[in-house]
C-alpha cells in the first residue's frame, strides 16, 4: 500500500489528540506527496450518497394511489451469525434466537419475489444481501445469488469476504450487481482489533478483492467492486489508508459511511465529530484520492443529518424493505429484535413470502410507520437505511415537492438498488 505505517501497537485506548494528531500527519503526507486532485469529481460515474426513487414514477404512482406494491429493493440477510466481532455493529444490538431457513424455503422467496406486485412484472428488481448477518456464512448463499440472477433480480452482497472460497469468484463476479467488501482498516493489526479478528485474516480477504478484480477484468464483467469503511472519531487515522488501498488494490470504490446508532444511543456514536472543521477536511482529501477509474466517497448527506431527521412519518418500507437474517419479514432494521414483535409481519419458514406480502398484517404495520401515530424521530435507531427515500417521499407527499425529472435521462447505476 502506497501509504506509511502510522499505526500503534493498540489502537483501542488512544486519546482523541493522538489520532487526530496522527490523521493530520497523514494529510500532510498526502498532500506532499502529490497524490491528491482537488478537481475531480468522484461522482461522475456513481453516486453513493443518493436516492435512485425517481427512476420509479410507475411504482411511486402506484404506491400514492394507495395500491399495494411490491418492495423495489429488498434489503436482507440469510443468517445473524458473524465470524468477525467488529465494534461499530448496529446488528449485535438486534439478536434473535433463530434457526435455519430451509433452502425450499429461500428458493420459493425468490420466486415470490417475482411473482407478487400490483400489475405483473412489477415484482422485486433487487436484493441485497446485507441487512443483520454475515450471508456467507450461510452454505446457500451462493446458489441464492446465482437463483436470483436466474429469476431476473439483481443481486448484491455486503460481506467481510472471509468465507468466499476462490471457487465461487468466478460465479459471483457473473451473478452480483454490486460487490461490497466490508473492511475497516488497511493496516492488518488495526483491522484485528476493530473488526474482532485475526490480522491473518485481513491478508485472506485482501488476496480475495485481488482475485475479485482481475476475474472482473478476465471476464469484462460490469461487476462494481466497492470497499466501504464505517467511520468513528476514534478510527480517523484509517480513514487515508483506506482510501490508498481501495486504489491500490484496482477496486472501483471506497465509500466511508457514518455509523448508525439506535434509538437508545447504545454504540455511544458522537454525530457532532462528523460536522467538525477536522472531520470535514480529512473526508475531503479522501474524496480527492479518487482518480478517473477509482472513486472516494464519503456519505455526506448522512453525516451531516446525524440524529436530526427532517421527516417523522416513514413512507420508504413499502417501497424499501429489510429482512432479518433470522426470516422474520419486518419493516427494516431498527425492528428486528424481539422486544419490536409489533412490527413483525410474518415469518419466511412459516408463512409463503406471498402470503406474507398479502396479508392484512403487512398493511397495517406498513400503513402505521405512515401515519401521524408513529415518530421516527423519537422511535428508530440513526441514519437507518430507507433515511435518503424517506426525504425524497416526505417531501413528494407532505412538501409538494417533486421527485426529479428524469424523463429521457440514462439510468445511473444500479438504478434498482433505491
Amino acid at each position: 500500500m502506497d501509504t506509511k505505517n502510522y499505526f500503534a501497537e493498540d489502537i483501542m485506548g488512544r486519546s482523541r489528540e493522538e489520532v487526530d494528531a496522527i490523521t493530520r500527519e497523514q494529510i500532510n503526507d498526502v498532500k506532499a506527496r502529490g497524490l491528491i486532485d482537488l478537481n475531480i469529481d468522484p461522482r461522475k460515474s456513481i453516486h453513493l450518497d443518493t436516492t435512485k426513487i425517481a427512476y420509479h414514477s410507475e411504482r411511486i404512482e402506484a404506491w400514492r394511489r394507495g395500491e399495494r406494491v411490491a418492495p423495489i429493493t429488498i434489503d436482507m440477510a440469510l443468517t445473524q451469525k458473524c465470524s468477525f466481532a467488529c465494534t461499530f455493529c448496529y446488528a449485535g444490538l438486534q439478536q434473535n434466537p433463530s434457526s435455519p431457513v430451509s433452502w425450499e424455503t429461500y428458493e420459493n422467496f425468490l420466486d415470490d419475489c417475482v411473482e407478487i406486485g400490483h400489475v405483473k412484472g412489477e415484482g422485486v428488481r433487487a436484493i441485497s444481501l446485507v441487512s443483520d448477518g454475515e450471508s456467507t456464512e450461510n452454505p446457500d448463499y451462493y446458489r441464492f445469488l446465482l437463483k436470483g440472477k436466474e429469476n431476473g433480480i439483481d443481486m448484491a452482497l455486503g460481506t467481510n469476504g472471509f468465507k468466499i472460497s476462490p471457487e465461487e469468484i468466478p460465479g459471483l463476479v457473473n451473478s452480483l450487481t454490486y460487490l461490497r467488501i466490508n473492511i475497516n482498516a488497511a493496516d492488518p493489526n488495526a483491522y484485528s482489533q476493530i473488526m474482532g479478528t485475526s490480522e491473518k485474516n485481513y491478508y485472506s480477504v485482501v488476496q480475495t478483492i485481488r482475485d475479485f478484480v482481475r476475474i472482473k477484468k478476465e471476464q469484462k464483467s460490469n461487476i462494481t467492486i466497492g470497499l466501504q469503511m464505517v467511520l468513528l472519531p476514534e478510527y480517523a487515522d484509517q480513514v487515508i489508508p483506506m482510501a490508498l488501498l481501495g486504489r491500490e488494490l484496482g477496486v472501483d470504490y471506497t465509500v466511508i459511511k457514518h455509523c448508525s446508532d439506535d434509538e437508545s444511543g447504545r454504540l455511544g456514536v458522537d454525530y457532532s465529530w462528523y460536522k467538525s472543521e477536522f472531520a470535514i477536511e480529512l473526508l475531503h482529501v479522501a474524496e480527492a484520492l479518487s482518480t478517473p477509474d477509482y472513486s472516494v466517497q464519503a456519505k455526506w448527506s448522512k453525516m451531516m443529518t446525524g440524529r436530526d431527521r427532517k421527516y417523522a412519518r416513514c413512507y420508504g418500507t413499502p417501497l424499501l424493505l429489510q429482512m432479518s437474517g433470522t426470516g422474520i419479514v419486518a419493516p427494516c432494521g431498527s425492528f428486528f429484535h424481539e422486544r419490536y414483535s409489533r412490527y413483525h409481519i410474518g415469518h419466511i419458514e412459516e408463512m409463503r413470502f406471498r402470503d406474507i406480502w398479502a396479508s392484512d398484517e403487512y398493511m397495517e404495520v406498513l400503513d402505521y410507520l405512515a401515519s401521524d401515530q408513529f415518530d421516527a424521530r423519537r422511535q428508530c435507531a440513526t441514519l437507518c437505511l430507507q433515511d435518503k427515500v424517506n426525504e425524497a417521499l416526505y417531501d413528494l407527499v407532505e412538501q409538494n415537492i417533486p421527485l426529479p425529472d428524469v424523463k429521457g435521462k440514462p439510468r445511473p447505476m444500479h438504478s434498482n438498488f433505491i
